[in-house]
């Protein structure tokens, strides 16, 4: 059998289909282009106009109030920080000048306490350095009694010794008085 011989045949392209290139630089379908640009333009521009503006300048609107409330807000504590800062070192100024005040006032009660004490402690002393004179005094004056007698015995012994025989109360009296009048 013979086969059919295979002629090249060409794919018959309907007309008008591709003819003049790509669609939109073709000159003949502007019109239409030109059309079709200007109904959607116009209802872009309209749908923009009643729905996607007005969302745009609420949430525009929206936004510079919430700005200006936290600006508000913002200020409003400063404010109160300002104040709090200005209590806070009014107090802390306050509470310096009361320490001051206690620190002083206990220095002068000290310092009285201890002019106080120390007067106490001085006077103490007055009365006892007086009592002490007193005492030396009178210890003193017993002794100077006791010394003219103890003179008066050990110069008669002396004399007793030296000659071997005691001498008169009287003269060793006279000695001892005289030798106490040169040197008292």
């Amino acid at each position: 059998m013979a086969e059919p011989a295979h002629t090249a045949t060409t794919e018959q392209v309907p007309q008008g289909e591709h003819d003049g290139g790509f669609p939109p630089f073709n000159a003949q379908t502007f019109p239409s282009q030109l059309l079709w640009l200007a109904v959607f333009f116009v209802l872009l521009y309209a749908l923009m106009a009643k729905w996607a503006l007005p969302q745009v300048a609420r949430v525009l609107e929206n936004r510079q109030k919430g700005i200006a409330d936290d600006l508000a807000e913002a200020a409003q504590l400063k404010d109160q920080a300002d104040q709090a800062i200005a209590a806070y070192e009014k107090a802390l100024a306050d509470a310096r000048s009361r320490a001051q005040a206690i620190a002083s006032e206990t220095r002068e009660r000290q310092a009285a306490e201890t002019e106080a004490l120390r007067k106490k402690v001085e006077d103490d002393l007055s009365g006892r350095m007086a009592d002490a004179e007193k005492t030396i005094a009178a210890k003193k004056q017993a002794a100077l009694a006791n010394v003219r007698a103890i003179a008066q015995d050990a110069a008669g012994m002396i004399v007793e010794r030296l000659i071997g025989s005691p001498p008169s109360a009287a003269a060793v009296d006279a000695a001892v008085s005289e030798a106490l009048k040169r040197n008292p």
